[in-house]
């Protein structure tokens, strides 16, 4: 959750180092600090707060240095002050480390280190880091070797990077569990938490597995275990423009990729699809039409809005390829008892494959015997490398937390996998695929249509930006949309919100229903087309303001809607399992303008992490 960066190269280091902070501002983070190496010593800054304060602090008592490390922290252990931000010092202040992640034992560490004489001076579980690799370091220890013996200690899950003054020129890096990057430039090394960090210096980057180890001089990058076997690591190239990652003229970046979805949708379906033969060509699954006949459940895994592309999935699945879905929170799988076998296909679905409860119920699954197929967004990733077989969504880099773009690219690469499927089980003709793929194909163009008649979304925020509850209902497939508009509405707004299925609105929902609850109906022209107009009735009954979402005309439901209190928001008209893409777009707008109408940070909601990569 917490940002890294780290540089080693002949750039002035503090430049390069803030510059990689402020690219990943959007994990969101309560401190900041950088530390430098010059002339044989470790110089630091820290503050609490944002970056700014950062820069206020270094400008107040300058530093400089030849190479070094910076951190933005997002609180766990101890609270969010100066003396509590990384980077963190041993007793001698010659070795410096920040770190990503838990250390679960640090207490027990802790007692053993005050014991051995050693003296601590913040509440974080990071310091027991820095004192382990001191103890280790002593009698000249190279700084690799001493943060191995110290790994042998430590309990949890960590993402690390050291320098020492007295082993110069030099970055050592460690991953068991939150993501580290390693970037390879010309005469210049980098490490990061996240590629946005070091996109605009170099594209050839490394992605280090669990339990492994990089250390960066200036004659190059050496991979090793943790137990010092050798590795040999080939770089990848990562295709996105440094130009994606900047706001293009957008006030937030959320906004830009919201508007970013015709062509992150165009990106993921082109190369994959054949009108012509009423194919799908997904190279990377690296399963057989044999294997994938032979499956008779698929299970999909996920967390939070990718659970609710799994549930779009579902629907598709099971429509098209005609087997049976479950979809399951990725926190809660591994901690039941899950009947999976070698005829269970495992689908986990993470936008920066490094989500640290998926990857641990993907890792449950194939202990079991599962066949697996990741759908993620970043190449090289945990979940990628893990699995058998990878859909690559491209959707470029989503730098704003709540995620828009990469969810939509999400669903479209589970179609383009229920249409996989159905070629291997051979539940659908080519002619019946064709119309699918056609589909798939206009869709870009469709969105944006969408994107322009949800201008009005605007008017709909101001009138109920001040409101504190929202429910939002769905049918079919579009109930897990109106999930999903209830989670960006919370996420950014901070205003309490449920989605539900439509039909359970008598089940309990209905109690609250008054003339304070807006309620968003989700009206495609469906098989529930009717049964949607009955829910809006009975909630109009009751004194609810509505917001109604339809496609292809305002036909047998603007006469139930009263046009001083309620709004109606008419999309273009797309095949019914490509309608949760379409109708999820002015959600996403709604959660934004009402977030901005209250003076909410959209794109860096409070307590929230782009990647959940502890539990």
């Amino acid at each position: 959750m917490c940002g890294i960066v780290g540089y080693l190269g002949p750039k002035p280091v503090l430049p390069v180092l803030i510059e990689g902070l402020r690219r990943l501002e959007y994990r969101g983070y309560d401190s900041a600090g950088v530390a430098v190496v010059r002339n044989g010593a470790i110089e630091m800054r820290r503050s609490a707060g944002k970056l700014a304060r950062l820069e206020e602090a270094i400008k107040a008592d300058p530093i400089d240095g030849d190479y070094g490390l910076g951190h933005t922290r997002w609180a766990t252990h101890g609270r969010p002050t100066e003396e509590n931000a990384h980077p963190h010092r041993d007793c001698t202040g010659r070795i410096v480390v920040v770190h990503n992640g838990i250390i679960e034992n640090y207490l027990e560490l802790k007692q053993e280190l005050l014991r051995d004489g050693h003296t601590f001076v913040t509440e974080t579980d990071t310091e027991v880091v820095a004192h382990l690799v001191e103890r280790e370091s002593r009698g000249g220890v190279a700084l690799e070797d001493a943060l191995r013996a110290a790994l042998k200690r430590l309990r949890g899950m960590y993402a690390l990077v050291l320098i020492s003054a007295d082993d110069p020129d030099k970055l050592v890096a460690a991953r068991n569990g939150p993501p580290l990057v390693v970037g390879l430039g010309t005469d210049e090394y980098f490490v990061a938490s996240d590629i946005p960090a070091i996109l605009g210096h170099t594209r050839d980057v490394v992605f280090l597995a669990d339990e492994e180890m990089a250390v960066i001089t200036p004659a190059g990058v050496v991979f090793t275990r943790f137990d010092g076997t050798m590795l040999t690591r080939t770089p990848q190239r990562v295709l996105w423009d440094p130009i994606q990652a900047e706001k293009a003229g957008y006030k937030h970046f959320m906004l830009k990729e919201i508007f970013e979805q015709p062509a992150a949708v165009r990106d993921t379906v082109l190369g994959r699809v054949s009108v012509e033969t009423g194919r799908v060509f997904l190279d990377e699954l690296n399963l057989t039409d044999a294997q994938l006949a032979g499956i008779d459940k698929v299970v999909m895994l996920a967390c939070g809005t990718s659970w609710h592309a799994g549930l779009v999935g579902k629907f598709l699945v099971e429509e098209l390829a005609k087997v049976p879905v479950e979809v399951d929170y990725g926190s809660e799988y591994r901690y039941r008892n899950p009947v999976v076998n070698d005829r269970c296909l495992v689908v986990v679905i993470t936008q920066s494959g490094e989500t640290a409860d998926t990857l641990a119920a993907l890792r449950e699954a194939k202990r079991k015997g599962a066949r697996s197929i990741a759908i993620c967004n970043v190449v090289g990733s945990m979940a990628t490398r893990e699995s058998d077989g990878t859909i690559y969504t491209h959707a470029g880099p989503e730098i704003g937390v709540a995620s828009t773009k990469a969810f939509t690219s999400q669903l479209v690469a589970l179609y383009l996998l229920a249409l996989y499927l159905s070629q291997a089980r051979q539940t659908l003709s080519p002619a019946e695929a064709r119309v699918h793929l056609e589909g798939l194909l206009s869709l870009p163009q469709i969105l944006g249509w969408t994107l322009k008649a949800s201008a009005g979304v605007e008017e709909i925020a101001r009138s109920f930006h001040q409101r504190n509850d929202f429910l939002y209902l769905g049918r079919g497939i579009n109930y897990p949309i109106a999930l999903e508009g209830a989670l960006k509405l919370k996420e950014i707004s901070y205003i309490h919100a449920e989605g539900y299925p439509a039909g359970e609105m008598k089940h309990g929902p209905i109690a609250l229903i008054d003339e304070n609850l807006p309620v968003v109906a989700l009206c495609p022209r469906d098989h529930v087309f009717e049964k949607m107009l009955g829910n809006i009735q009975e909630a109009k009954a009751r004194g609810a303001s509505v917001v109604a979402i339809t496609s292809g005309g305002d036909e047998g439901i603007r006469e139930l809607l009263n046009p001083s209190t309620d709004f109606l928001l008419s999309l273009p008209t797309v095949h019914h399992l490509l309608s949760p893409v379409v109708f999820v777009v002015p959600l996403q707008l709604l959660a934004y303008h009402i977030a901005i109408r209250r003076g909410a940070d959209v794109d860096q909601p409070r307590n929230l992490a782009k990647s959940v990569t502890v539990e």
